[in-house]
């Protein structure tokens, strides 16, 4: 089972103003081939298909425990992708009643890259790539042979690392360049952890071939604060008591990849500090959340009271 956590993984930084054009570019990140719904997809099914969880513990609890963590990323960069739609966060709290709408107040959503995403969705993000294609389940790879698996996902940690570099190079916002710049992290993590796993399983040491492709991460400043604090070189449980077996992969003397801080590799059980999840402003005249927002608050703050 999963337990959430209503927190984001990273604390993004508010955007400093709406740019839709921006938003749908890092939307690449979660629908794309490389985005975290495909490691998210292929992490999770090859850990409920896991052959011989008992025998090969270690293996499958890496698999498992990197599962929970890529649901966080689709969190983190869902919300990255809606707060760079709507904007700097409002702190008046949510708008009055829309006024004269008559005079298209949205006129140019119908000129952004991706135009549906407000039309459909309200400026909201959906599991679609940046061209509002339909995330692919055929992303997904779980052949039942934990060799081919742990290989299949090297090489997705790979690609991602390569896509999210890209996406950055695309971004002046804070809020995607953060974004960015935590999973380029945490993807480095990944790829590291398969390719230890690789080298227990066949003796082939996939070591040589990282960091690939070649990125050098302190030349990214959202990458910093990261690297200062370790992050490149723990993996989290997401669990209180489970899933502690990959500390037999990750944590046995080995240390951070040459040209990261240097230090050993180590397994935390739980989760990293969370950021906040930024709000939302309701928009009526683009009729969110109703007609009527007032009176949907006002039930909803009497629900909040009786639930106390």
């Amino acid at each position: 089972m999963f337990m959430r956590v209503d927190q984001l993984q990273a604390n993004l930084p508010p955007p400093k103003k709406a740019d839709p054009n921006a938003a749908f570019a890092l939307q690449e990140l979660l629908g794309g081939k490389y985005g975290e719904m495909s490691t998210l997809g292929n992490y999770m099914f090859q850990s409920f298909n896991f052959r011989s969880k008992d025998k090969l513990r270690p293996f499958y609890s890496l698999v498992a425990s990197i599962t929970a963590e890529e649901l966080g990323h689709v969190e983190l960069v869902s919300n990255g992708v809606a707060m760079i739609a709507n904007g700097p966060d409002k702190p008046k709290g949510d708008l009055g009643d829309g006024g004269d709408i008559s005079d298209a107040p949205f006129s140019d959503m119908k000129d952004i890259r991706l135009a549906a995403a407000f039309l459909s969705n309200g400026g909201g993000v959906m599991p679609a790539n940046s061209n509002g294609v339909s995330w692919n389940n055929d992303f997904i790879t779980s052949t039942g042979n934990v060799v081919v698996d742990l290989l299949h996902n090297f090489h997705l940690e790979c690609g991602a690392r390569l896509h999210k570099l890209r996406v950055y190079e695309t971004l002046s916002d804070p809020t995607g360049r953060e974004v960015c710049g935590y999973l380029l992290v945490r993807g480095s993590v990944h790829a590291h952890a398969y390719a230890l796993a690789l080298k227990k399983i066949t003796g082939v040491d996939l070591d040589k071939f990282l960091p690939t492709p070649n990125i050098n991460l302190s030349k990214i400043p959202e990458c910093q604060k990261y690297l200062d604090e370790g992050s490149h070189r723990r993996l989290y449980t997401f669990s209180p008591n489970d899933y502690r077996e990959m500390a037999g992969i990750w944590g046995n003397g080995e240390t951070a990849l040459p040209g990261d801080p240097p230090g050993e590799l180590e397994v935390v059980d739980g989760m990293p500090d969370g950021g906040k999840i930024h709000q939302l402003t309701g928009v009526p005249s683009a009729f969110t959340p109703d007609y009527a927002p007032e009176e949907m608050f006002e039930i909803a703050q009497k629900l909040y009271k009786a639930s106390r």
